[in-house]
C-alpha cells in the first residue's frame, strides 16, 4: 500500500512538473506570437501605397529623427538659394528674399537690410549682374537643439564682359518650429545668421 502511495506521489510530481512546463512554454509561444504580430502590424502601418501613372508602388514610411540631417540641409540650402540667387530685376529680388525670409528669423532681415542700405541691390540691377550660388557643403551639429551649422558655398556675379567667383561661408543656429506651412514645409527656423566670408576668388573673362 505505501508502495501504491509512493508511485502516485511520484506520479503526482511527474505531472506537477509537466503542467508547470507547459503553462511556462505556452506563456513563452503566447508572448512571441504577440511581439511578432506587433512588429507586423508596425511594419504594415508604415508601408505607403501610391497610384503613379497607373501602377501601385510600395514606399516605406520613416521617423522625422531618421531623416532629420536631410531636411535640416534642404532647409539650410533652400534659405541660401533665395537670399542669393538674384537677377537683375527689384520685383523678382524682392519676391525672393521674402521667400528667404519665412526662413529664418530677424538676423536674415537684418543682413539684408544692410546690403539694400550699402546699394548692393541698387549695384545688381544697373549694372545688369546676376547673382548665383551653389551649396558645396553643410557643417551640422545635431547632438543638440538649436542645431548649429555652417554652410560653404561660391558664389557667382555674371557681368557681360566677366564672371567674378566669390567664396562664401555662413553660420548659424536651426530651430525646429514644430509645426508646418506652405511658406515653410520643413517647419525650421534659422536664427543667429551670419555672414563670415564673402571675398573674391577669382575673375573669370565671359566668352
Amino acid at each position: 500500500m505505501f508502495k501504491q502511495l509512493r508511485n502516485i506521489e511520484t506520479a503526482f510530481r511527474h505531472i506537477k512538473r509537466f503542467s508547470i512546463f507547459l503553462i511556462a512554454a505556452t506563456v513563452l509561444i503566447t508572448s512571441f506570437s504577440l511581439l511578432m504580430s506587433y512588429k507586423l502590424v508596425t511594419e504594415a502601418q508604415n508601408r505607403i501605397h501610391i497610384l503613379y501613372n497607373g501602377k501601385l508602388l510600395e514606399a516605406f514610411a520613416s521617423t522625422r529623427k531618421a531623416n532629420l540631417p536631410v531636411e535640416l540641409r534642404d532647409h539650410i540650402k533652400t534659405f541660401h538659394h533665395y537670399f542669393f540667387d538674384q537677377s537683375p530685376d527689384d520685383k523678382e529680388i524682392k519676391k525672393n528674399i521674402t521667400k528667404a525670409l519665412y526662413l529664418a528669423d530677424r538676423s536674415a532681415k537684418k543682413q539684408y537690410d544692410n546690403l539694400v542700405e550699402s546699394g548692393y541691390y541698387n549695384n545688381l540691377v544697373s549694372a545688369n549682374i546676376s547673382q548665383q550660388i551653389e551649396v558645396d557643403s553643410i557643417h551640422l551639429d545635431i547632438n543638440s537643439e538649436p542645431y548649429q551649422f555652417t554652410c560653404y558655398a561660391t558664389e557667382k556675379l555674371i557681368r557681360a564682359s566677366n564672371t567674378v567667383i566669390r567664396k562664401l561661408v555662413t553660420q548659424g543656429v536651426i530651430r525646429d518650429l514644430g509645426a508646418q506651412t506652405d511658406d515653410n514645409p520643413h517647419g525650421f527656423l534659422i536664427q543667429q545668421w551670419q555672414i563670415l566670408d564673402n571675398g573674391d576668388e577669382s575673375k573669370l573673362p565671359q566668352p
